[in-house]
């Protein structure tokens, strides 16, 4: 297991290298530069652009461009936020935060919802119960993620009141505090119901196909005859072979997570690292666009590793080389 995830971090240093030439390069192509974002409003003088463009090396080979961020990236100097005018590090790590926050909140909302739903209706197949769930879970899986969101904060900020529809906190209660905390949390909810909602969707319907399907092998009607409760076939033989696939797209959700919260954050204005990324493509921040995109990037890799891990870790039959 230790050599086989040594050589996957290590098979991610070229895979990285490619992904950083593809970033510069694109960024590179879009129209403007990073100085557009940096340049007076009231200083529009030709030469004073020109001698600004030559001192930050905007008239050097690409090359020559692409070396020189790539060695500050690797030293993490990620550069300057020409929105923020503050290093690109400490406006990511002001977002951070609550973008972890968000994820960790829809990742076990996610994860409660279709344990409990996707095992119900997998131990009762074909009843009302089990419609009811699948009906629902087609419905999670048919709405896009921005329009349920627009029509949750509808519902439930502007019709039932329950929840903010802005914000990741209320203005004017202390850091640290209980009442910030749970501030916090009534702020999250909404969001991470909606982020983690095509997760849930599809982890229910495959947990139950799953339990469906495990109760029918060969090892439960051997259970069975010889006389071991019914409890415990379910919860030793059945559940457990069922949850153990599910484990394993915890990786792929920290890639989900993210990408996903790009869209959930911009609707409801949750000053995330998704609302960020599209604020610095509007607003031609390149520097804290492709630091984002390479965090993203490195993050997808991560979660493959993590995922090929844990299915080797909670499936004794799988062996890492």
């Amino acid at each position: 297991m230790l050599k086989y995830s040594i050589r996957r971090i290590l098979g991610m240093i070229p895979m990285l290298l490619l992904i950083s030439i593809v970033v510069f390069t694109l960024a590179k192509l879009m129209p403007g530069d990073s100085f557009s974002g940096e340049i007076d409003p009231n200083n529009t003088n030709p030469e004073y652009i020109k001698d600004m463009r030559e001192k930050l090396g905007y008239n050097d080979p690409i090359y020559v461009q692409y070396f020189r961020w790539i060695s500050d990236f690797v030293q993490g100097d990620f550069g300057k936020s020409t929105r923020y005018k503050m290093p690109v590090s400490d406006v990511i790590g002001e977002r951070l935060p609550n973008t972890i926050f968000l994820g960790l909140t829809s990742l076990l909302i996610t994860y409660i919802l279709a344990f409990f739903m996707g095992s119900y209706a997998g131990k009762k197949p074909n009843t009302i119960g089990d419609n009811l769930i699948g009906g629902l879970n087609y419905l999670g899986l048919a709405i896009p993620s921005f329009v349920a969101g627009v029509f949750a904060i509808y519902l439930f900020s502007f019709q039932l009141d329950i929840f903010p529809s802005n914000g990741s906190i209320d203005i004017g209660v202390t850091e640290g505090t209980i009442d910030y905390w749970l501030s916090r949390i009534h702020h999250v909810i909404l969001p991470a119901v909606i982020l983690g909602l095509l997760s849930t969707a599809s982890y229910t319907q495959f947990l139950r196909n799953d339990i469906i399907e495990n109760s029918r092998k060969d090892f439960v009607r051997t259970a069975r005859a010889k006389g071991t409760k019914e409890s415990k076939i379910y919860n030793v033989h059945i559940l457990r072979n069922s949850i153990i696939p599910l484990i394993t797209f915890l990786g792929f959700d920290i890639v989900s997570i993210i990408s996903g919260a790009i869209i959930t954050e911009t609707i409801f204005t949750y000053p995330g690292l998704g609302q960020l990324f599209i604020q610095s493509v509007t607003t031609n921040d390149y520097p804290v666009l492709m630091t984002l995109t390479m965090m993203f990037s490195f993050l997808t890799l991560f979660g493959n590793l993590i995922a090929d891990i844990l299915y080797g870790v909670v499936d004794p039959r799988i062996r890492l080389e």
